[in-house]
């Protein structure tokens, strides 16, 4: 593993084992101190599906939204707030502020990060490109405001493949970082001519085949719902691959009652919230040791905390920031992504491969 994704995981945990979890009282009073605050300053929550249940039960009581990176994007640059509040991974909070430069976006805790993005350093990832100029560079969302200000599209894992697709029409060569995984995918579904970032989610890569091969013996009226950053060994196990949003449309309209979840277990609160008489169980991993069979939640996603969010609107505290010239290189890129998607249709359609 890459040492700065390492060192940064670690602290991660770290401050995760640190931190001790509120009391009811305690929480009760800060959700009325940061919804009376939100109120004042015009603030609205955008949160992910990996964050805490209490952060994503409290974004949709307060009038704000829980959603994938697509529509926390799209969201986001709708709203009529002056400040919007994203709990989540730090290039959401950039991707909030590139689309809506007049507000003030503030995280929990701005080293939330991703290993993807990481994983992908701009100086590294441009020398990489100049290998390869005749290729288009597509990235996925999951990087930092520079890669994706040198960008030609940027995508997310629900609108990649019409884009993909779409560019393979048009006979262009892709670059695809960063995620190896979720490139291979749209390689195999589209036939697309994509040469990959070597890059991946530590969440996602530990999911593991034989282990899953294993709990579909057990569970053999379960449906298995993958996300497309996983290994392509454990796609082709799945019933449905998609992303977090198609995930969650798949099990509530699926006639099943039983499922296996290939992603972080943080989305399993909204399968329930949206299928409260289906059961759900978060497909294996063999982390830490062979020893971890379900340890599939986000470090940078566990570090968002309601008392962080009360404290960053109180204090005026970590603030995202990209410099103008980044900023509005990246737009470009993202419009483009958000304009496509609104003229096409993502699929809905069983696994693809």
């Amino acid at each position: 593993m890459d040492i700065s994704i390492e060192t940064s995981l670690e602290k991660a945990r770290k401050l995760n084992r640190l931190r001790s979890a509120p009391s009811d009282y305690e929480l009760d009073g800060v959700k009325k101190e940061l919804l009376a605050l939100m109120r004042k300053k015009n603030a609205q929550l955008v949160c992910h599906y990996y964050v805490d249940a209490v952060i994503q039960d409290f974004a949709i009581s307060s009038g704000g939204i829980v959603a994938d990176s697509l529509e926390m994007a799209r969201y986001g640059k709708e709203s009529k707030a002056e400040v919007l509040i994203v709990a989540g991974v730090r290039f959401m909070g950039e991707t909030a502020k590139i689309l809506s430069p007049e507000k003030r976006v503030i995280m929990p805790n701005l080293a939330a990060t991703c290993s993807l993005d990481l994983g992908c350093e701009i100086e590294s990832f441009k020398r990489f490109c100049s290998n390869y100029p005749e290729r288009t560079v597509v990235v996925y969302a999951n990087t930092s405001a520079e890669v994706k200000a040198f960008s030609d599209w940027v995508v997310t894992s629900s609108c990649a493949i019409p884009i993909i697709n779409h560019l393979k029409e048009n006979q262009q060569k892709i670059i695809f970082a960063p995620d190896m995984h979720l490139g291979d995918y749209l390689k195999k579904t589209t036939g697309a001519d994509i040469l990959n970032w070597d890059g991946h989610c530590v969440v996602h890569d530990e999911f593991k085949a034989f282990e899953l091969k294993e709990l579909k013996k057990r569970m053999p009226d379960a449906e298995v719902v993958i996300h497309p950053e996983s290994p392509s060994s454990v796609i082709e196990l799945a019933d449905f691959v998609g992303s977090t949003s198609q995930m969650i449309n798949f099990v509530v309209s699926s006639n099943k009652k039983k499922f296996i979840i290939g992603t972080d277990n943080g989305l399993i609160h909204m399968m329930k919230k949206k299928a409260p008489d289906k059961q759900f169980h978060e497909a294996p991993t063999a982390g830490n040791g062979a020893t971890c069979k379900s340890c599939a939640h986000c470090p940078w996603m566990e570090m968002n905390d309601l008392r962080d969010i009360l404290g960053s609107l109180l204090n005026g505290k970590n603030e995202i920031l990209v410099p103008e010239g980044i900023s509005n290189s990246a737009r470009e890129s993202i419009e483009k992504m958000l304009g496509f998607n609104k003229l096409k249709d993502v699929p809905k359609n069983r696994k693809t491969l």
